[in-house]
């Protein structure tokens, strides 16, 4: 065998083991999670162990919490968050299109909307709820504000930052301005375009949670403040699981929408 095949075998055989080590962290993550709640449960605090948040699951399926099981409430808050990102993600591209690719408008607009961004989405409450009550639209609203942002920055730089080398080809073939946008420029940003798919999604996941500890009788938000009130603390730890697994969920999902997408981005993180 040749010195070049040796290093080929060792090279193949290196990537076999860092496929099965990258296997096996996460279950090594997930057990050394488990030992520390079971040992936080064990400690006299009052911490509530997996077991009782299991039976306390089970319990809101058999006995559900203003009429919803927990995957009622879940499935609401992915409502409310489903119609401020259907927003977000209509006028969010279209308004980072607008300010990465124009200058003129991003001279306009852009120290307007660096003013918007820099407000924590939780200060907006107060006003919200006195414009508009409590009902599901300020809940939206409250959730729109807070993830807006992310999509907004995302599509801003992927416009901006587009290879001069894809503009001037379109140049030499004579494009027009429109197909410079929407042939060269917005395709090539479509990697920073899923980036702020990925990140408003984990953003508003978090602000609808904060909505509705805040004021809400349905949602996994309020299911952790009926817990908190009523010194419920397994009814805590499950709507702490269910976020936790529901976020893991959508990130999965936005992932794979990405690679349905823009298959490009999987061979370039291969590399």
């Amino acid at each position: 065998m040749s010195k070049k095949q040796e290093m080929l075998s060792a090279a193949e055989i290196r990537e076999k083991r860092l496929s099965v080590l990258y296997k096996i962290l996460p279950v090594v993550s997930v057990l050394l999670l488990v030992a520390l709640w079971l040992a936080a449960s064990s400690s006299g605090t009052g911490f509530p162990s997996p077991a009782q948040v299991w039976d306390r699951t089970v319990q809101l399926f058999v006995k559900p919490v203003k009429k919803l099981t927990l995957i009622g409430h879940v499935l609401i808050s992915l409502r409310r968050i489903g119609l401020a990102l259907l927003f977000d993600w209509t006028f969010g591209i279209a308004f980072g299109v607008l300010i990465g690719w124009f200058p003129r408008a991003k001279a306009l607009l852009g120290p307007l909307f660096n003013a918007f961004r820099a407000i924590p989405p939780l200060a907006w409450i107060p006003l919200i709820t006195l414009w508009f009550g409590i009902g599901e639209f300020p809940k939206v609203l409250i959730v729109i504000f807070g993830s807006l942002a992310s999509i907004v920055v995302n599509v801003q730089a992927g416009m901006s930052n587009v290879e001069k080398m894809y503009l001037d080809v379109g140049t030499v073939f004579n494009a027009t301005p429109r197909q410079r946008l929407m042939k060269i420029a917005f395709p090539s940003a479509l990697d920073a375009i899923f980036a702020g798919v990925r990140t408003s999604t984990s953003a508003a996941w978090m602000v609808v949670l904060a909505a509705e500890m805040l004021g809400a009788n349905a949602g996994v938000g309020f299911l952790i403040s009926r817990g908190m009130d009523s010194l419920d603390m397994p009814l805590v730890l499950t709507g702490m699981v269910a976020i936790g697994i529901v976020g893991a969920i959508l990130a999965v999902v936005t992932q794979f929408a990405e690679r349905m997408i823009c298959p490009w981005t999987r061979r370039k993180k291969s590399y």
